[in-house]
């Protein structure tokens, strides 16, 4: 019996994240699933996903029923096991023994024929059955261990911003995150209540909506550009730009901000730069207003003056606030990334600032929950001059909100310090950080 396609595609998207440290979303949206029927597309996505936010939970049931030491399995071994464990211990709908048979084929299809006894014994042993997570950890090391997230990633979340909140953020990465959309015009909706779709209002933004049931990368509107799947956590860091006629987005690519900024200001003129041509061109495909002006440029060295009345610095960071969408990064991210990526952070914000126009304004935003690459490179910069001055994003979000913007009603959940802070769990959406320069 061949392995089913589902389980296949699963298993090679898996090996691709672990030796190419790709992403399984870009992945699991490429060509790799064109052939495969919805439902198949639906359990492969389902097996990549829940397999990367489970992974450590499904390695201590592997290493503890296998007679081979764990760090000798080979990958393409480890990688069976881990969807075969997934699918018996969280997955209630498949028969167990379907869950043996298509984990042994797999490491045969990998020709580690000499390895299926192991597979076999190992499936044999491991209970049936959802695993129940229990949310009322007591420990770092417990909450580590049960909600699957390295400890000292959990650790570094207790000592900025609580137990209580870590916990909640464990949780939120444990989960599907919700579907949100930015939506162009208010008569958009009824065209996608006509294909099927059901949509509920967004928490954070009164524009956006979140999709209920319905597909909606099959809908007209999504495949026209006209309406995008983007984070309302995303969609509030390009509202706090405020207006501009002149804007740069330093960072651009893939481009939800850049087209979140062209929807709300159409009659600004946007230059949205990427490093390398192959985003730059893929940014152009997403943000496909007119009022969009593509440039691949190093944002070290960008070739534009010093007359941006509006700059964002989105800028490339560890993305530990998108855990619930991109699992396999905490799984990859080390201590000393943070620090690396913080100088590489640091310097292009000290060369973005050098863009923006006498009264000018200046957002500088992450993903991410650490404060070396937030509160630290801000601080770094803005200390090292007296040009700017931080604007506390309170006032931006009180603007928001009296102008009907900002659906969210509690600006203090909101805000840490002068700067914008979202946190997953608290917030249902992916975490923030932002903050606001301007120009004296």
């Amino acid at each position: 019996m061949a392995v089913s396609p589902a389980r296949l595609a699963a298993f090679n998207i898996l090996l691709r994240v672990e030796r190419e440290s790709a992403f399984a979303v870009e992945l699991l949206h490429s060509a790799i699933l064109d052939e495969l029927s919805s439902i198949d597309r639906g359990l492969a996505t389902e097996l990549v996903m829940g397999v990367l936010r489970w992974r450590s939970v499904l390695d201590a049931s592997i290493a503890y029923f296998s007679f081979t030491p764990f760090r000798k399995l080979d990958l393409e071994v480890l990688t069976a096991l881990r969807l075969g464990v997934y699918q018996k211990q969280f997955l209630t709908k498949v028969p167990p023994h379907a869950a043996v048979h298509e984990t042994v084929e797999l490491v045969k299809y990998a020709k580690k024929t000499s390895a299926a006894g192991l597979a076999n014994a190992v499936m044999r042993k491991v209970k049936s059955g959802v695993i129940t997570q229990s949310g009322s950890s007591d420990s770092v090391e417990r909450l580590s261990a049960e909600l699957a997230h390295p400890q000292w990633l959990v650790d570094r979340w207790v000592q900025s911003f609580g137990f209580d909140a870590a916990r909640r953020i464990c949780e939120y990465d444990q989960r599907i995150p919700a579907t949100a959309l930015r939506m162009a015009e208010a008569l958009d909706e009824e065209k996608l209540r006509e294909e099927g779709i059901q949509l509920a209002p967004g928490a954070l933004m009164r524009s956006a909506r979140v999709a209920v049931t319905g597909d909606i990368t099959a809908s007209r509107l999504f495949r026209s550009g006209k309406i995008a799947i983007q984070d309302e956590g995303s969609q509030l860091v390009a509202a706090l730009a405020g207006k501009g006629r002149r804007i740069l987005d330093c960072c651009a690519a893939p481009g939800g901000k850049t087209s979140a900024l062209a929807t709300r200001l159409p009659e600004a003129e946007i230059f949205a730069a990427d490093l390398h041509p192959h985003r730059a061109q893929l940014l152009r495909r997403l943000a496909w207003q007119r009022n969009v002006h593509v440039v691949a440029a190093d944002a070290l060295a960008l070739p534009f003056m010093a007359d941006f009345d509006r700059v964002l610095a989105d800028v490339p960071c560890s993305g530990t606030g998108t855990l619930a969408r991109n699992p396999e990064i905490k799984w990859k991210l080390k201590p000393e990334d943070i620090v690396d990526l913080q100088q590489r952070q640091t310097a292009i914000l000290r060369s973005a600032i050098q863009h923006v126009a006498p009264g000018g304004r200046l957002i500088y935003s992450t993903c991410s929950m650490e404060p070396e690459e937030n509160e630290e490179v801000v601080k770094t910069c803005w200390q090292s001059g007296n040009k700017f001055k931080i604007v506390p994003v309170r006032d931006e979000l009180a603007r928001l909100q009296e102008s009907g913007e900002l659906a969210w009603q509690n600006i203090d959940q909101l805000v840490r310090g002068d700067f914008l802070r979202t946190i997953p769990g608290v917030q249902p959406c992916d975490g923030f950080f932002a903050a606001i320069l301007e120009r004296r």
